[in-house]
């Protein structure tokens, strides 16, 4: 055994060197389950968001009324010809990026929690969301009706699981929340997890033969630790005493996408230290989400790994949206940066304590992105090689279609309008924003139109003002009937 790590740490320098991507080498030496062509995961990403949007374009030209928005995983599953709730673990086949592998309880019977109670970590009672996480092989886990879970303790959840909130209004907050700790496959999907606290020096049940004593926790809303195809969509988070999602020690295969985050400090670390080599095999994408309001910092903050930002809408921070540190591949396509009114914080990036001299060669790269109310984004290594032709890259479009792509973040509603609104206590309806402010495209000097746009006929209601806890519930929905968006892509696409 050392010698095997003498010999690891000897051939360390020709690894990297052997390869023009330094982090690919590190990807399929320190971790099995890294993909070992990262970039070739991104270029599908943008292969399935250009086809569904052509098919979206084409259906509505077609057709009075249509299903498809061009959100390649909201039309797979919504789109299919049958009913989701009579087809629900169709919803295990819609991934993209890093994460798309990610089963969940694909397979496995449903179950129904029917119990919003936390009485006995260590002895959940069935009924309960905690009995169903722990199980055994997979489980489709679902909701009876609308509810608020104050988790006494750690959610531990078990491998091959899924928890689908679409049908009801679920929220897990005013306590722990979800740790997901060395499991693979995990679906998370059309939560809300916000408020959430430390807990711990308690015993915790992690499967029907196992429960062990847990530290405390950092009150992070989902933690991810040493896992493996992962997937977080439409989920709506916020105010949680660390990170609303944190990913360490070697997680890798992550998704997380189409949703909604606001009012928080360091929304999102993806690497552990910078000295954890393991997570140079870390991999995730971030697509389809909005990075809403009153967030300051880490959108993400990456180490290591190989990160995809795609088609996101960062409509605002305080100090930076995206950072890293110990030489982490970043690939920015398509997205929109927003900019504060704050003259010393409109650059996108940040390198954390690090000098420029060491960072002018991480690979962080910028394809596509509108910039907004003078954001600007700093690439460096490959990111300023010319090799990235715009044949290859994303086209910049009209903001409209960053609108269109990401109208559907947060949590989807009720069972009322076939899941199309929203019934959210913890929200508000987001009607928009007026950006205001010039707009520049990164890859082509300007020209990306800085319209708002309308957010679609989905009529999404995002997550944001959430009030001190616990909130009021509300019988309250908010449907906005807007198709502007498909407008304009249309107009977009005549003039490809």
């Amino acid at each position: 055994m050392l010698s095997h790590h003498i010999l690891l740490f000897l051939s360390f320098p020709f690894l990297v060197a052997a390869s023009p991507f330094p982090n690919t080498s590190l990807h399929l030496h320190f971790h099995p389950h890294a993909h070992p062509d990262p970039g070739s995961v991104a270029r599908q990403v943008q292969r399935q968001v250009e086809s569904s949007r052509r098919r979206a374009l084409l259906e509505a030209s077609v057709k009075d009324q249509q299903c498809l928005t061009g959100n390649p995983i909201d039309d797979c599953w919504r789109c299919s010809g049958t009913d989701w709730r009579q087809d629900r673990q169709r919803l295990a086949d819609c991934g993209i990026g890093f994460g798309r592998a990610a089963l969940g309880g694909k397979g496995g019977p449903f179950y129904v929690v029917t119990d919003p109670s936390d009485p006995d970590p260590v002895n959940p009672p069935p009924g309960t969301l905690r009995y169903g996480v722990i199980q055994e092989g997979p489980l489709w886990i679902t909701f009876a009706r609308d509810m608020t879970i104050r988790l006494n303790e750690e959610l531990l959840v078990n491998s091959f699981k899924t928890i689908d909130g679409r049908g009801a209004v679920v929220h897990i907050a005013g306590g722990a929340c979800i740790t997901l700790q060395y499991v693979s496959n995990i679906i998370i999907h059309n939560v809300h997890v916000h408020h959430c606290v430390p807990a711990g020096q308690a015993n915790v049940r992690s499967s029907p033969t196992h429960y062990g004593w847990r530290t405390r926790s950092d009150g992070d809303g989902i933690s991810i630790y040493s896992g493996r195809n992962i997937w977080v969509d439409h989920c709506a988070l916020s105010y949680c005493a660390d990170g609303l999602i944190d990913a360490i020690m070697g997680s890798t295969a992550i998704t997380i996408s189409n949703s909604y985050f606001s009012h928080h400090d360091e929304v999102m670390l993806l690497g552990h230290n910078d000295a954890y080599l393991p997570d140079s095999g870390m991999q995730v994408t971030i697509a389809f989400n909005r990075f809403g309001e009153q967030l300051v910092q880490r959108m993400p903050r990456c180490r290591r790994g190989y990160f995809h930002v795609v088609n996101n809408d960062f409509t605002s921070w305080e100090m930076y949206a995206i950072g890293g540190s110990a030489s982490p591949t970043i690939n920015s396509q398509g997205n929109r940066y927003v900019a504060p009114t704050n003259p010393n914080a409109k650059e996108v990036t940040k390198r954390v304590e690090t000098a420029e001299t060491e960072w002018s060669g991480w690979n962080w790269r910028t394809e596509g992105d509108v910039m907004v109310n003078g954001a600007f984004f700093v690439p460096s290594g490959e990111g300023l090689d010319a090799k990235y032709a715009k044949a290859e890259s994303l086209d910049p479009k009209s903001a409209v279609i960053i609108d269109q792509l990401t109208m559907g973040a947060g949590v989807l509603g009720g069972p009322s309008n076939g899941g199309n609104c929203r019934d959210n206590s913890v929200s508000t309806g987001y009607s928009g924003a007026n950006y205001g402010g010039s707009v520049t495209s990164a890859d082509s000097g300007g020209g990306a139109s800085g319209d708002g746009g309308g957010y679609g006929y989905l009529g999404m209601v995002f997550a944001g003002s959430a009030p001190p806890w616990p909130p009021r519930p509300s019988g309250s929905s908010v449907t906005l009937l807007l198709c502007s968006s498909l407008i304009a892509a249309l107009f977009s696409l005549h003039h490809l």
